[in-house]
């Protein structure tokens, strides 16, 4: 469930309390003064509230007496234990929402918390609480909100898990002038949740940036699928209270176990969903101030202008601690700024063609300079804005200085293009000063290091924001995983009670996802262990032995490893002593036996990690780092969710220290970077297809300059937990690119169209074609006259989540061309869907816009979708004679007579052609 009937929170016809109260008096009088306050003034009845101060609500003894619809909103302000009886009575009244109020954070048992649940689905009642201090929406008035403050009506929806942290976020607003769209305290989230709250402020025109405080997350799909539409058209800024070292990993098995913790996989999920996470209330504090108030396109580059060269070259340090470039301006820029400049700075620019430097104004100038200065940058194309750093001076007050940052705001957004982005730094408090810029909506700080931060987190909201858009490369066609061999060698050993592989095993299942594996062979005895490397020492100077034991996975921890044997003789000699020397140190160990290898030579070749571990909350996570036995201690790792691209596991391996060396360096070659993030990827497959493998360890894992090696694997098995999500059934918490829709259509001349799911690297695809198809029949499909097929309007169509999205595309089996596309986007609540469907303007009437249509109504009845809607123009007869055949019902628009409404019951019987 997620926005169903959040309206009865948000946009409540009436409201009900309801007693008898287990709080204190002074608790009903602070919630009687917050009522007061009311702009639409909202029918209030009070139920078993005698005592309760408000004297223009009616009062009714027992919820019996309540009449019909007096409840949309129910506060719920009586004893625990009556709470799913009250509930039960409130579904008849017409309640859609109840608010558990409570001045603190309540623990009610579980089962308890069951029945209220219980109580509330027949009637699809929302609840939030228990320990919830209520919620506030200042637009309207509305706040049952126990906090220590009011908020104050603004664009930016907040939601706090821990009431300290909502009182200390709103006592921060009240003293900065910033105001909200909305606030809820969730307390226990027995079904009210963040991915609900996400989903209804995502879509309120008057919210421009969410900020959540959570601690941990019930519904990670939902949650990551929220998120991820909301974050690509406003900010959504988290910080997580919890233990950042507390692992994740469920064995101990594998070194991803262990490194995989919960706060990197946290770190992962949020960036993946595009959302900025910040490390403590400070800096929530100083995004809000910053996003809520601009966000910019892109930040790569920044020009630092400053009047102080002290004060900028602490601006500088922090700006390159944060990735943030100083921008090199262009000839034409700096000899327009020459004559305002610090007599040094133009014969730098001059001397050093490659210099980045700060700008530096003159003190003597009049504040007008400033505004001139921000302007001439903000027009130069290597920069995406200005970081105004600013000191008072014997000439100019920090009041003109602010004026003249605000008055070049104001003029930019008159500029026709890309907004840019303006931060300002005034050294020094002036509550004047910082209250004219924050009427010209410019984030302003006190210091130069709060201003360099802030550029930081527009720098990361806007990467965060290209990351959803990117384009990723696409796969090698020849990459056909044996999924089915795979399969196979995990159902055996499951079916014999096993729960790890044996390394030849694990070795077969990598062979059959096309990863490159160093051969190994197993050996029970010494003996066999000689003899089987023989055959290794035909092409290989040396060889290894490892200890195989399921009980001691982690061989160089218990001395369990020999290399640089010469001989068959000496493999077996070290063999040997591995056996005896393990079965003394440890006599309760299974041993299996040893694994005998080729030594791997390669001067330049580099030790790395690669591993899937299984977390509680979202599944299989991947991680990538250094390798080699000191993998733990060096801690050199990034983690991601699956599914992987190529794109992605390339950002993966940029998250990492040794990604330095695998780029080459003055004394090193550069390493095949190519093929291991194509290997990444395939062991983000496996996670997909193989959800009985709960953690692997390859490490390590050799990148070389012409490719890659794994050297040794483990893989631990069990039965795959179902994590919740909409349908509970997937183990990731990213739903992965369906396979099992790829199949043909048929049309009328009997043909068979392949078709599939779309893909993000169908952009080309579909560039090439939407230029055949005709300027009439784009206006009909989107109505209106389309011309630019930029990357990010076909981002929008290409890069799906597929947890609520779907779009099929229909493929010459001869060229590879796109001959069609339908899709279906369904409401968070995933009860209808809104369908479009385009074809080639010289396919009309071959019978593929009908294919199509049939496909994506099989599809949504198999999601579970009950009802699929569009718009058709009325001048786009054909398309309504297709609606028409297909049994959908069609009416006019109530907002345009030139609209046709069509709808359908996906349970309704498709013709047979």
């Amino acid at each position: 469930m997620t926005i169903r009937n959040l309206d009865g929170f948000f946009a409540p016809s009436s409201l009900a309390l309801i007693g008898p109260s287990r709080h204190p008096q002074n608790l009903l009088d602070s919630l009687a003064e917050r009522l007061k306050g009311q702009k639409q003034k909202l029918p209030l009845t009070l139920v078993n509230l005698d005592g309760f101060p408000a004297p223009d609500g009616g009062h009714v003894q027992g919820l019996e007496q309540t009449a019909e619809g007096a409840a949309d909103l129910a506060i719920w302000l009586g004893a625990a234990e009556d709470t799913p009886d009250v509930i039960s009575k409130l579904a008849g009244k017409g309640t859609r929402a109840i608010l558990i109020l409570s001045s603190g954070f309540e623990n009610w048992p579980q089962d308890l918390l069951d029945r209220c649940l219980t109580a509330s689905r027949e009637k699809c009642i929302r609840l939030i609480g228990p320990g919830s201090l209520g919620f506030a929406l200042p637009h309207l008035g509305l706040s049952p909100l126990l906090s220590a403050d009011l908020p104050a009506a603004g664009d930016i929806a907040f939601f706090a898990r821990s009431g300290a942290v909502m009182n200390a976020t709103l006592s921060w607003a009240a003293a900065h002038q910033t105001g909200f769209s909305g606030v809820v305290s969730l307390g226990a989230r027995m079904d009210v949740d963040v991915g609900d709250l996400i989903d209804y402020f995502a879509r309120d025109y008057r919210t421009r940036a969410i900020v959540i405080h959570l601690e941990a997350i019930s519904s990670p799909r939902k949650f990551l699928s929220a998120a991820r539409a909301a974050a690509r058209s406003k900010p959504v800024v988290v910080i997580r209270s919890g233990h950042r070292a507390a692992p994740s990993g469920i064995s101990y098995q594998t070194h991803a176990g262990r490194l995989a913790t919960t706060d990197l996989v946290y770190d992962a999920a949020f960036r993946r969903s595009g959302m900025l996470r910040v490390a403590d209330l400070d800096a929530m504090f100083e995004a809000v101030e910053t996003l809520s108030r601009v966000r910019a396109q892109d930040l790569k580059s920044i020009a630092l202008l400053s009047n102080s060269r002290s004060l900028a070259s602490l601006a500088t340090e922090r700006l390159r601690e944060s990735g943030v470039a100083n921008a090199r301006l262009s000839p034409e820029t700096m000899d327009q700024l020459a004559p305002m400049l610090h007599q040094q700075i133009p014969q730098r620019y001059h001397d050093d063609p490659a210099y980045t430097g700060p700008v530096i104004l003159r003190e003597s100038l009049p504040p007008e300079t400033l505004q001139h200065a921000i302007g001439i940058l903000l027009k130069d194309t290597a920069t995406n804005g200005v970081l105004a750093v600013q000191a008072p001076t014997a000439f100019t007050p920090l009041s003109a200085l602010a004026q003249a940052i605000a008055t070049a705001a104001k003029e930019d957004k008159r500029r026709t293009g890309r907004r840019k982005a303006i931060v300002a730094c005034l050294a020094g408090a002036d509550l004047d000063a910082q209250a004219t810029l924050d009427a010209a909506k410019v984030p302003c700080f006190a210091s130069p290091a709060q201003a360099a931060r802030a550029v930081s987190y527009l720098a990361q909201d806007a990467e965060a924001r290209d990351f959803l858009m990117a384009l990723p490369p696409s796969l090698p066609e020849e990459f056909t995983p044996d999924a089915g061999t795979a399969r196979s060698i995990i159902e055996t050993a499951m079916a014999e009670g096993r729960t790890s592989l044996t390394p030849e095993e694990a070795t077969d299942i990598l062979t059959a996802y096309q990863v490159p594996v160093l051969e190994t062979r197993l050996c029970p005895t010494a003996a066999e262990a000689g003899l089987a490397s023989r055959s290794f020492f035909t092409r290989s100077t040396r060889c290894v032995v490892k200890l195989i034991s399921p009980d001691l996975p982690f061989k160089s921890r218990v001395g369990g490893l020999r290399f640089g044997l010469e001989t068959p003789e000496a493999v077996k000699a070290a063999a040997q002593e591995l056996l005896d020397q393990t079965a003394k140190t440890y006599p309760q160990a299974r041993i299996t036996g040893v694994a005998v290898q080729p030594m791997l030579e390669d001067r330049h070749g580099l030790e790395l990690y690669a591993g899937l571990a299984e977390t509680p909350v979202f599944g299989p996570a991947l991680v990538f780092g250094q390798g080699g036995t000191a993998v733990e201690e060096l801690v050199d790792i990034a983690v991601e969710l699956p599914p992987l691209n190529l794109h992605l596991a390339d950002a993966l391996i940029g998250r990492t220290r040794i990604a330095r060396l695998i780029d080459g360096t003055s004394s090193r070659p550069a390493l095949d970077r190519a093929a291991l993030a194509l290997a990444l990827v395939k062991l983000s497959q496996i996670a997909s297809d193989l959800p009985e493998i709960r953690e692997l360890d390859i490490n390590p894992l050799v990148l070389r300059e012409d490719g890659m090696i794994a050297l040794d694997t483990r893989m631990t098995l069990g039965v795959p937990a179902h994590h919740p999500g909409r349908s509970g059934t997937s183990r990731l918490a990213i739903s992965p690119y369906p396979k099992e829709w790829e199949g043909t259509l048929t049309i009328k001349d009997g043909q068979s169209i392949p078709v599939r799911p779309v893909r993000p690297e169908d952009e080309g695809l579909f560039r090439a074609f939407f230029q055949s198809v005709t300027p009439e029949d784009l206006r009909l499909r989107f109505f209106a006259p389309v011309k630019d097929f930029n990357h990010r309007f076909l981002a929008q169509l290409t890069q799906l989540d597929y947890a609520r999205s779907m779009a099929f595309a229909a493929i010459d089996p001869d060229t590879g061309k796109l001959l069609g596309v339908v899709r279906l986007h369904s409401d968070p609540d995933h009860k209808s869907g809104e369908y479009a469907v385009i074809v080639r303007s010289d396919l009309k009437g071959i019978g593929l816009g009908w294919a199509l249509m049939k496909h994506i109504i099989r599809y949504a009845k198999a999601d579970g979708i009950e009802t699929i809607h569009g718009e058709v123009l009325k001048e786009n007869t054909s398309m309504l004679s297709v609606c028409q055949a297909l049994g959908f019902h069609v009416t006019t628009s109530p907002d345009d007579p030139g609209i046709a409404h069509v709808t359908l019951p996906v349970s309704t019987e498709l013709p047979a052609n």
